[in-house]
């Protein structure tokens, strides 16, 4: 299991890597724990099927994306080697919904080895390592007010008396690099495995020195920095025909900081009759002086989680299997939790082609050690970065949950499987994360409790050349009372609500942010001679928002449809072997649409989809 570490943008994994992937939730058996959402379970490709890929990506936004990869064996080692690097002028989603974007290239470039070394028939060496650097710069909104500057009286900052923010410098620069060292080992009724890992990661938002005081009010230059270490043991055990006994251990210790040095205003005066605001101490608005000054503020510290399993897959009848067992967790970091976890999972197939499932999980999550900041903001009252009237500021807590999930896969045809799924969720002290000022990195925070409720239907269909899949989700995430990092949000009426987001949260069910009501997926392919065509979509009524006149959360951004199309043929030219020509089109209607609007509570920036964009590619496998 690789430590999450620090990013945003960037993806620190390049699929390309991948022999196999899977995405598996639900109730989780006691082997998951920590951060489970859900579990992205990974196969490399190895050198046992000797040979390698050299591709050219590019197309729209001037993208330009080389990538080689190569994999063999040789005096009793197995390995794969890819490297790959992306330039492209759309790095980040758009802030507006035209087709360029100002100020929004990027530079990004993977690497990735898988080696392995066997010691004798029954047991090896392993090792996987990685690594990933980018470079974001964050795009333009033009034609914003700033919510700062010279007031009348003041002299201006540096000379100015206004700032365009089409002209607006901010960046940030991502990197992170992990490796994992394996020893496995297989027996006739006994397998185990012990790894030891490392991961470096670090995010460094770099702001427009001048332009984010005159709009933000604070030009904050913050680096994020984490360095995880640890062991992790795991193994099975068969006890005859019926039960198979799973346990392990898991040990990490990571050291986390969080460096910001920001530049503000300081307040100068205070005049009118409004409501204390701006740090004013009693009635009044804050008039702001000319010269900028610096806060430095450094932080660091070491975290650590422990945790064990034990788990029994028990065959109690042919067609009833039951996995059942336990985890305990042990989390010192910025908080002091520990946990033991019952999970219960059954698998019946009562008749060919039926699947019945149905399980139950008890979850300790600790917030992301590496997001949580905790900073003085005492420093920040006086300035134009104060988080007065609001400076409260209660520690995160980890997350408590229950979740159940119940479903049934039938084939109907042969070929032809339809699926339905329900889940729950309840939660104390619910994790969500936001984005909350300019720097573009997630700042953790509670709920006092919350749930997330839905049903997913899934349908595929594979025979001969063709293959096709529709999913559709329907639910919701409401939760109630912010419980730690209140600074973060509105203590005053705004928006037109009569109560502050605050107090709103604290006397009703809100929507979360990242909550859409329905979500759907569907695509096709076909495999015609040496060509495939294949087509897909994605569909969702839109994520949270908050319109003029609503409180917190209660809005939506518009519903949604995108429709990509491809093509893929492989020549066989003389001398040069198969090549393959790939032509994709994205968004085929060129659907403007927005996927989070600003407004939503924990979102800062707008986003849009990607507009009508193509991409070619030409691969050479050798």
């Amino acid at each position: 299991m690789l430590p999450e570490g620090v990013s945003f943008f960037g993806q620190g994994l390049d699929p390309r890597f991948a022999n196999s992937m899977q995405l598996i939730t639900g109730a989780l058996p006691a082997q998951y724990g920590l951060r489970v959402a859900g579990v992205l379970d990974m196969e490399t490709k190895s050198g046992l099927a000797p040979g390698g890929a050299v591709e050219m990506r590019g197309g729209s936004y001037g993208t330009i994306n080389p990538s080689f990869q190569y994999g063999g064996s040789g005096a009793g080692y197995d390995y794969y080697v890819s490297a790959d690097n992306l330039q492209s002028s759309h790095g980040i989603d758009a802030v507006t919904e035209k087709y360029n974007q100002l100020h929004d290239d990027t530079n990004q470039s993977h690497g990735f080895v898988y080696l392995d070394k066997a010691i004798d028939a029954a047991s090896k060496l392993a090792f996987v390592g990685g690594t990933f650097a980018g470079q974001f710069q964050i795009p333009n909104n033009p034609g914003q007010i700033p919510a700062f500057g010279p007031p009348a009286g003041f002299a201006p900052i540096a000379g100015l008396t206004n700032y365009d923010s089409s002209t607006l410098a901010e960046h940030q620069v991502e990197g992170s690099s992990f490796g994992a060292l394996s020893y496995l080992r297989t027996e006739q009724d006994f397998d185990f495995q012990v790894s030891a890992f490392s991961k470096y990661s670090t995010v460094h938002f770099h702001p427009d020195a001048l332009g984010d005081i005159f709009f933000n009010g604070i030009a904050e230059d913050a680096l994020r920095q984490s360095l995880a270490n640890g062991v992790q043991a795991d193994g099975s055990y068969n006890l005859g025909a019926d039960h198979t006994m799973r346990a392990g251990l898991y040990l990490q210790g990571e050291r986390a900081s969080a460096d910001t040095n920001s530049s503000v205003l300081p307040i100068a005066a205070c005049a009118g009759a409004e409501a204390p605001s701006t740090g004013c101490p009693v009635t009044g608005i804050a008039a702001f002086g000319s010269t900028p000054s610096s806060i430095v503020q450094d932080q660091a510290k070491t975290g650590w989680l422990y945790s064990a399993y034990l788990q029994d897959e028990w065959k109690a009848l042919p067609d009833l299997t039951v996995n059942f067992g336990a985890r305990f967790d042990v989390v010192n970091e910025y908080t002091m939790d520990n946990q033991l976890s019952p999970r219960l999972n059954t698998v019946w197939k009562p008749l060919d082609g039926t699947t019945v499932h149905a399980g139950y999980a008890n979850y300790l999550t600790p917030p992301p050690f590496e997001l949580v900041a905790t900073q003085s903001l005492a420093a920040t009252v006086g300035t134009s970065a104060t988080c007065a009237p609001n400076c409260l500021n209660s520690p995160v807590k980890s997350e408590r949950s229950h979740v159940f999930d119940v479903g049934i896969e039938q084939e109907i045809l042969p070929g032809l499987k339809v699926g339905i799924d329900a889940f729950y969720k309840y939660a104390r002290n619910l994790l969500d994360e936001g984005q909350f000022g300019a720097p573009v990195i997630l700042t953790p925070f509670n709920y006092h409790a919350g749930f997330n409720k839905g049903i997913e239907i899934s349908t595929s269909y594979d025979r001969g050349n063709f293959s096709s899949y529709a999913n559709l989700q329907i639910g919701e995430e409401k939760a109630e009372g912010v419980t730690s990092a209140q600074f973060n949000f509105g203590s005053t009426p705004a928006n037109g609500c009569p109560l502050s987001d605050l107090d709103f949260a604290a006397t009703h069910l809100v929507n979360t942010d990242h909550s859409q009501l329905s979500t759907a997926s569907a695509g096709v392919s076909y495999n015609w001679s040496s060509t495939k065509l294949s087509a897909d979509l994605v569909a969702g009524s839109g994520l949270r928002t908050q319109n003029r006149g609503d409180c917190f959360n209660e809005g939506t951004v518009p519903s949604y449809v995108q429709i990509n199309l491809g093509v893929a043929h492989t020549f066989d030219f003389p001398y040069a072997g198969p090549i393959e020509l790939r032509l994709d089109l994205v968004n085929l209607t060129d659907e403007v649409y927005l996927i989070r609007s600003g407004s939503g509570v924990g979102v800062f920036a707008s986003a849009y989809g990607p507009r009508r964009s193509i991409f070619t590619s030409v691969r050479k496998e050798f």
